[in-house]
């Protein structure tokens, strides 16, 4: 992660996670992230629409030319670029996993301009639609209006190994060997 906002948001996603591979929604405290506010968006997972927007931050919005709310994450994208980021929020949301990505846009007036996205995932409940957050970070200090997204790389960010707990240690020092395990068949 180059961009001090993205390693600052995931800093502290993966506190709020702690043992589980992800956070539940109701875990992230906005005003913890208060100085982020204006990059970080929400994203609904829904294939069909595009993963549209449900909330977006101000920065997020000035760079877009205007309210996200319920537009498509996906149609940001250049055409030829569409498929790849739409795998990458499947895993991130199926798979629990964490990305970061360089992104590359074209500015009204023609110029490049370089940003940071960071996709996190939130742990699913039952009864709730799918959901994600993510953050969208420029290095560039001016505000542009930006269309034609590509990426440039990504990465995926997988949960750290967790330690076993006595116990389980235990019953691998006693199962040495042969081990069964059932199965369907």
């Amino acid at each position: 992660m180059k961009h001090p906002s993205t390693r600052e948001f995931f800093a502290y996603w993966d506190e709020k996670r702690g043992a589980a591979r992800a956070p539940d929604r109701s875990e992230i405290e906005p005003g913890a992230v208060r100085e982020l506010l204006g990059d970080i968006f929400v994203l609904s997972y829904d294939a069909p629409s595009g993963y549209p927007f449900r909330v977006a931050g101000t920065r997020v919005c000035a760079l877009l030319g205007g309210d996200l709310k319920d537009r498509s994450f996906s149609a940001l994208f250049a055409p030829d670029a569409r498929r790849e980021i739409e795998d990458i929020i499947a895993v991130v949301s199926e798979e629990m996993l964490a990305a970061v990505a360089g992104i590359t846009a074209t500015a009204q007036d023609g110029s490049p301009a370089h940003l940071e996205l960071l996709l996190l995932p939130f742990n699913a409940r039952a009864h709730a639609p799918l959901s994600l957050t993510g953050l969208l970070a420029p290095f560039e200090s001016e505000h542009r209006l930006l269309r034609d997204f590509k990426l440039t790389s990504y990465r995926y960010l997988a949960h750290q190994p967790q330690k076993l707990v006595p116990r389980a240690l235990r019953k691998l020092a006693v199962a040495r060997g042969f081990m069964v395990y059932e199965g369907l068949s």
